[in-house]
């Protein structure tokens, strides 16, 4: 990615922090997991008709609406499947997992979301830093952050990382627009969507605090509604690069 940065700058004054509360989601987690099975048996069940009564329909405008409630049914089950993944999602496996490669990489595959809104990325990854992490659920969280960071109008993001102790910190800055108040304060929650500010899907940090959170990790975020967003996650690292003794 383009190594020019347009956060040279000092963050601006901090006006708002969170960290996401660790009993609330739990408990959202333990309710999403419950209803969503009891979701997916209906929802299988509308899903089967539809499908059944397509083989024969011939009339355009029938076929359009059996298409539409299949595209919904669809759009819920997608849901339902955050949902139960937030709730109970599968088990990190864990390797070592080389932090600057990995970012880079996943660079690579939003090189063309990147490129559509004219955002520049910029690493600055110490090649030393290790993570002992699932190598898919890390990218889960680095791309869901690009993705909140784009769809909140940055044209430049700043991922950096730094050994704190036996941790590595990984902060990913932009310069797009921050968080009202009130989207900070919910800003892990799901289903909340603060879309309308430029911020977030719905569950995309709060997938990403549930997988930091399985690799022992924490979270958290600092932004202002006119200011730039800096999210910070303390992650576990290994202490030697991959091939050394």
């Amino acid at each position: 990615m383009d190594e020019s940065s347009n956060l040279a700058e000092p963050f601006r004054c901090i006006t708002a922090f969170v960290l996401p509360d660790a009993a609330k989601l739990e408990a959202m987690a333990e309710f999403a997991a419950g209803a969503g099975h009891e979701i997916n048996n209906p929802l299988a069940t509308i899903i089967g008709r539809v499908q059944l009564l397509l083989k024969d329909e011939r009339d355009p405008q029938r076929r359009q609406m059996l298409l539409s409630i299949g595209t919904q049914a669809y759009r819920i089950r997608d849901m339902i499947g955050d949902a139960m993944l937030f709730g109970r999602p599968p088990a990190p496996e864990l390797a070592d997992v080389d932090l600057a490669n990995a970012v880079s990489n996943i660079c690579f595959k939003h090189a063309d979301e990147f490129s559509k809104v004219d955002c520049q990325v910029t690493l600055d990854i110490p090649r030393e830093i290790v993570l002992r992490a699932d190598s898919v659920q890390l990218a889960i969280v680095i791309s869901e952050l690009f993705r909140n960071a784009r769809q909140a109008g940055a044209t430049a993001i700043v991922v950096r990382a730094l050994l704190k102790n036996k941790s590595a910190a990984i902060q990913l800055e932009d310069n797009g627009r921050g968080f009202t108040d009130l989207e900070l304060q919910h800003a892990f929650d799901p289903f909340f969507s603060g879309r309308q500010a430029g911020r977030g899907l719905g569950f995309g940090l709060s997938k990403c605090w549930r997988i930091v959170q399985q690799h022992n990790g924490q979270i958290q975020i600092e932004s202002t509604s006119h200011g730039r967003t800096l999210v910070e996650i303390t992650w576990p690292h290994v202490n030697h690069h991959p091939g050394q003794p």
